[in-house]
């Protein structure tokens, strides 16, 4: 023990011998035993100091907690709190004579001791996930008093950044998934609205920008995004035609739309009308041969020069066939 350590602190930690030996069972009874043995004694020491301070740490780095700085003391015992989100309380402790480590409820192999215990029991978070969000807190037990050191720890999450243009015109600027919440500005500045979704399950928020710039000639524009982690900027070039207006784009496209309508409208309307003329003069051919039909007949039969005819044909016909068979006539002379 340092020289700078009373007689009054020595004989009060040999007063607690037998105290230590019990914290060994219980890690729990190590730091309840020996603060309130402490604190009935130790009214004329140093009062207790507590001191908290908030920390933030980018995701994937390593992080290293020290406990308060005590000089010219020995610490008796060295205990971490760490209360994590939807998680039991885990406790490490470390026990300075024996130079003896317990835990309980720490299963989390990320968070170990940063180094030699007996010369900085610091805590170590190798690498640092978006699970360790929480209070850290470190509690020194020495004979000049307790000492205490709070971490509020937040974990940084860089947002992802993107920049797009819709096919309404407008331009879109996204930071997806950031921790915490990013700011978006525009260069230039134009008619925007921003909308903010938070994700419970990591704690993550996602920025949405979309712009519009009406009536502008704005050719080029910017989206910059700033964040605790860095800020990152992107730039585009917008598309004139997406820029127009729905209006003037469906009265860009209506007209053509239209003429091919109506070209189409017409070949369909000549074919029916031609297959419609077709159908009709066939019709009326056969019909005008259906009704001449009975009056060839009738005057076949009541007109004379066709009777005429008719015989002839008869006769002619008649004597093709007699000659086809080749009758041959026989003359017989009277006896």
């Amino acid at each position: 023990m340092p020289k700078c350590i009373s007689a009054v602190m020595e004989d009060l930690v040999t007063s607690n011998n037998s105290l230590m030996q019990q914290m060994v069972k219980d890690n729990y009874s190590w730091a309840s035993t020996i603060t309130s043995s402490l604190a009935r004694k130790q009214s004329t020491v140093t009062p207790p100091a507590e001191v908290n301070t908030s920390l933030s740490v980018p995701v994937g780095t390593k992080a290293v907690l020290s406990c308060p700085l005590v000089l010219c003391t020995s610490i008796l015992l060295t205990t971490w709190e760490i209360v994590l989100r939807d998680k039991l309380p885990c406790f490490r402790a470390f026990r300075g004579d024996t130079n003896e480590t317990k835990g309980r409820n720490c299963t989390d192999e990320r968070i170990t001791w940063a180094s030699r215990l007996d010369e900085n029991p610091a805590l170590q978070i190798d690498p640092v996930a978006i699970t360790h969000d929480g209070y850290y807190r470190c509690q020194m037990v020495t004979p000049n008093g307790n000492f205490h050191r709070g971490y509020h720890l937040q974990v940084l999450v860089p947002p992802e950044v993107t920049l797009v243009q819709t096919e309404n015109g407008t331009a879109v600027c996204k930071a997806v998934a950031g921790k915490p919440a990013a700011q978006i500005s525009w260069t230039p500045e134009g008619d925007c609205v921003t909308e903010q979704k938070h994700h419970w399950g990591n704690d993550t928020v996602t920025i949405q920008s979309t712009c519009y710039w009406e009536g502008r000639h704005v050719l080029n524009v910017s989206c910059s995004v700033s964040h605790l982690t860095g800020n990152k900027s992107l730039s585009m070039e917008l598309d004139q035609d997406a820029k127009t207006s729905a209006p003037l784009r469906i009265l860009r496209i209506v007209p053509p739309i239209f003429i091919i309508l109506v070209i189409v409208g017409s070949i369909w309307l000549l074919k029916i009308s031609g297959c419609r003329k077709l159908k009709k003069t066939e019709h009326t051919s056969v019909f005008e041969e259906d009704e001449m039909q009975p009056y060839a007949s009738y005057t076949e039969k009541n007109n004379p020069l066709y009777d005429t005819t008719n015989r002839v044909k008869m006769s002619k016909v008649l004597q093709s066939e007699v000659d086809g068979m080749s009758l041959h006539t026989v003359y017989v002379p009277e006896v």
